[in-house]
């Protein structure tokens, strides 16, 4: 290093500053331009062409989106909580774009002086808590921006959104544990270079990938699971009482939050930069630059392609009902999670970690026998309507 340059300067410390500027930028444009392939994709869906007019191809409708909110009046209706009505959208787009820190981007970077760097922006040692953490910090811009508004129907979908959001991340955190105890680390890099040496955790632990997934959607406030905002019957949600740059920053928030969350997801279940889902050859853990770059495509890759999952999710199901979506939480995903974590403890106790796979078949063979047996309620059941599609009548009817 120079002499001129300051001690704590050091490779490492430079390295992680240009991450997390390039990530940041990056998550900030992902933001504009990830709206507008979700509109390209519903008007796919719906076989209808969407935004074509700005730029080519409308490619640059993000740039006069922003530009139309920047100048649009910032309105703020008469009774709000000033304070926390200012405060909410940031509370909900900070934690957002400070979670990607501890994502793996790609592999060491060799110097010329033969230092190795991590390509990303803090290796701490309880990285995967860090992000859980950060992410469930989301949940106060939600439940204070529709408190802070003085709108019963904001208030009502703050509700919700705080209830939906506490309730899927202990199915996550149990998601979470289960890999952590099948690597034996806290340390995202570390889960990633053990998937290089042997399968990605999505082959091990399929269950456990796709529950994970769900409450991604679920923490992001995605379809199905957007029941906080509900424009038939909550005229937008929380964010009803906003408009301009704020009403904007609950949006960047949600797609920041989902390419983090996606990038999480690859480091966890994809093996991050590895292209090779089963024991085999696979890319180097460490590289020169071009190696890096190679890397850092792959990883950007396969966020893409959660994210398009996503959005192809989004404008396929419809949204749940709420005490559905509550109950699919609490009477499906959380004990499956537990059953799910026993089973993977249990492996790691007998050392049978080379064959977790069959622990996800064990589960769900569980689950069959157990269903039958557990209590169900008869709240808000299906009312049959006589002649319906849904309840057909019957020959004694008929003759009646």
């Amino acid at each position: 290093m120079p002499e001129w340059l300051p001690s704590f300067l050091t490779p490492q410390v430079i390295t992680s500053v240009i991450v997390i500027l390039l990530i940041l930028h990056l998550a900030l444009g992902a933001a504009a331009y990830l709206i507008l392939l979700e509109r390209k994709v519903c008007a796919w869906v719906q076989d209808r062409i969407g935004p074509n007019r700005v730029g080519f191809q409308g490619l640059l409708q993000p740039i006069a989106d922003g530009v139309k909110l920047f100048f649009k009046e910032d309105f703020m209706p008469k009774g709000v909580d000033k304070g926390l009505f200012v405060l909410a959208p940031a509370f909900t787009v900070i934690p957002a774009m400070i979670g990607f820190l501890v994502i793996p981007w790609a592999g060491g970077l060799v110097l010329a002086s033969g230092d190795t760097v991590s390509i990303m922006g803090a290796n701490i040692n309880i990285g995967v808590v860090y992000l859980i953490a950060t992410g469930s910090l989301g949940v106060y811009g939600v439940g204070v921006g529709g408190w802070a508004s003085n709108n019963k129907y904001s208030f009502i979908g703050g509700l919700r959104a705080s209830a939906q959001i506490i309730s899927y991340e202990i199915p996550m955190g149990l998601c979470l544990l289960c890999v952590i105890l099948a690597s034996g680390t806290l340390l995202p890099e570390t889960i990633v270079a053990q998937q290089l040496g042997g399968q990605w955790n999505i082959v091990q632990q399929p269950l456990v990938a796709i529950l994970f997934y769900i409450c991604l959607l679920a923490e992001a406030n995605r379809a199905p699971f957007d029941l906080a905002e509900a424009e038939q019957e909550l005229i937008g949600g929380w964010h009803t009482e906003y408009s301009s740059m704020r009403w904007a920053l609950f949006f960047m928030g949600e797609y920041i939050h989902l390419f983090v969350g996606s990038a999480f997801f690859v480091t966890l279940f994809l093996g991050g930069w590895s292209i090779n889902p089963v024991t085999g050859w696979d890319l180097p853990a460490t590289g020169s630059i071009f190696m890096i770059l190679l890397q850092f495509g792959i990883v950007l890759g396969k966020v893409f392609l959660l994210i398009f999952l996503a959005m192809m999710v989004r404008w396929t199901l419809p949204r749940f009902r709420f005490d559905q979506l509550m109950r699919l939480a609490w009477e499906g995903m959380i004990p499956t999670s537990l059953l799910l974590v026993l089973v993977v403890s249990i492996y790691v106790y007998l050392g049978y970690t080379d064959y977790l796979w069959t622990g996800s078949i064990i589960a769900l063979a569980i689950m069959a026998i157990a269903r039958p047996l557990l209590p169900t309620s008869d709240t808000n059941k299906k009312v049959e309507l006589i002649g319906s599609r849904f309840s057909a009548p019957t020959q004694e009817m008929a003759t009646k």
